[in-house]
């Protein structure tokens, strides 16, 4: 295998931002750039084989583990810390613990409102003034807000208003595996809670054509004739279920299932939309079906609110239209590896976000395990061998993660999966031409919509059939990180070996007959 320097370097990135999580890390990342270097400088080096002779430069070793380091500082750096008069600064102590205290926060609404599982409504404020009854503070940071049902009708994001409650600063949590909102807040940029009891709008803002007010119109066109749960699924299939208020219910259903994907904005909505963007525009130039490709993935992007599978997807997705326009073979692992280190280089805090993990994941094992699968698998039809490859492939990919860290699995998730594959293919592209058409005309969306009421009831029966089954939920002893490597490092050498075992089986122990 021939290394060229920017995978190299590609990978000391990412393997810097890994190693943070001993403080250590970087340091070894560098020194084993330096050990590398003077390996390949030495006579031992040189001897190897020519098609390593790009990996044989020591410069090269030299910057990778130089940027090794330089990931683990610049991902220090951007930890989120409170600023000397956060919010968070203000919260009422005695003793070691917390206490209640009823203040009055000033700010600005910087998302959609949401229902929690508590059936309260969440929401993030922008706090800038803090009122504890005696004098007025001036404040920054962000603060999650929970807040009565009825006290939200109205509120929308960039307003201005004020809240009545009480502050408090989360806790971790407490059982393993379990929903730690003390982390939750702390990725997000937020160090304290707050619980309000009493909204009031002071300056109000109606933006028709920001992102979120074209989702909203999208959501509400798509629910108007289809109800609960059917409209809000259709929906989160669309847009993903961070933009929709989908029944706990079902989105704990499909997630027990191993469906989890299908209710998030991911790279399978985009490979759709692109895929079927470029079919019908085929007659057109190249270069006009390159824009064409672009502006389509910035708003899809931008609807689902740049979340990150869709954003990694996106990156791709850009790849494979420069790939076109300069009639060139796309490589689809260079592709991935450039959409990781960009994703990385905005944010490199993405590293440790579970979502982050298992997109990448997923893609890498389409890429690697199901062309040998789809080789095992040559005695059934082309399409299904394809589409039980890539279930198979996703599953294997992202199992040993989750096991490590939920510690359980779902049985008959590669079987669901399979099942709901057609169901899933009507319902995303038939919501995209309806989340369009809503854009434009709400009643036509809705209309169109409407024509999706049996496949996606069906596909709730399906997954509620699933769930009521014995064993559809196994727990499992928890998997340590060397397990995960070891686990990890077996799929790999599995999936290599593949073709090889199908030639095996094919013409026995001599392959070359």
């Amino acid at each position: 295998m021939i290394l060229t320097s920017g995978i190299v370097l590609c990978l000391a990135y990412i393997l810097g931002l890994l190693s943070t999580i001993v403080f250590w890390g970087g340091y070894v990342i560098l020194a084993s750039g330096i050990g590398a270097a003077i390996f390949f400088q030495s006579q031992l080096g040189r001897a190897l084989p020519s098609d390593w002779r790009i990996g044989q430069k020591p410069i090269v070793w030299l910057a990778a583990g130089a940027i090794g380091l330089l990931a683990t500082l610049y991902f220090q750096a951007r930890v989120p810390q409170p600023a000397a008069n956060d919010i968070s600064k203000f919260v009422a102590s005695s003793g070691g613990s917390y206490q209640q205290q009823t203040v009055t926060v000033r700010g600005k609404v910087v998302s959609v409102p949401h229902l929690t599982r508590s059936q309260r409504i969440q929401f993030w404020l922008e706090a800038n003034q803090l009122n504890d009854g005696k004098e007025g503070k001036a404040v920054t940071g962000k603060l999650y807000v929970t807040v009565p049902l009825q006290k939200t009708t109205g509120i929308y994001p960039a307003e201005t208003i004020s809240v009545t409650g009480s502050l408090y600063k989360p806790k971790p949590a407490t059982t393993s595996g379990g929903f730690d909102l003390q982390a939750y807040l702390a990725k997000e940029g937020a160090f304290a809670g707050f619980r309000g009891h009493q909204v009031n709008l002071l300056a109000e803002t109606r933006a028709k054509w920001e992102w979120w007010a074209i989702r909203q119109r999208i959501i509400r066109a798509q629910g108007h004739w289809l109800g609960s749960p059917e409209g809000p699924l259709v929906s989160a299939i669309v847009l993903g279920h961070q933009a929709v208020d989908l029944p706990y219910s079902i989105k704990d259903q499909f997630v027990q299932e191993g469906l989890a994907h299908v209710i998030v904005a991911s790279g399978f909505k985009v490979s759709l939309i692109l895929g079927s963007l470029l079919a019908v525009t085929k007659r057109l130039s190249q270069r006009l079906r390159f824009g064409l490709g672009t502006i389509v993935l910035i708003i899809y992007a931008g609807l689902t609110g740049f979340h990150l599978p869709v954003m990694r997807a996106t990156v791709m997705g850009f790849g494979a239209l420069i790939a076109l326009v300069l009639q060139r073979k796309r490589k689809p692992f260079n592709s991935l590896l450039i959409a990781a280190v960009l994703l990385l280089l905005i944010n490199p805090l993405w590293i440790w976000d579970l979502g982050f993990e298992l997109s990448f994941l997923a893609t890498l094992g389409l890429m690697v395990t199901v062309p040998p699968l789809v080789k095992c698998l040559d005695w059934l039809p082309p399409t299904i061998a394809s589409l039980i490859a890539v279930h198979i492939a996703a599953y294997l990919w992202t199992l040993p993660l989750l096991l490590h860290v939920f510690n359980i699995t779902a049985p008959y998730s590669v079987v669901v999966n399979l099942l709901v594959t057609p169901l899933i293919f009507i319902i995303s592209l038939g919501g995209v031409l309806s989340a369009i058409t809503a854009v434009v005309w709400p009643l036509a969306g809705s209309a169109l919509a409407w024509l999706l009421y049996y496949p996606t009831h069906l596909l709730i029966l399906l997954v509620q059939f699933f769930c009521q089954l014995p064993g559809n939920s196994v727990t499992t002893n928890a998997i340590s990180l060397p397990e995960l490597i070891v686990f990890y490092g077996f799929i790999w050498l599995v999936s290599r070996g593949l073709p090889n075992l199908r030639l095996r089986h094919k013409f026995g122990s001599n392959p070359q007959i």
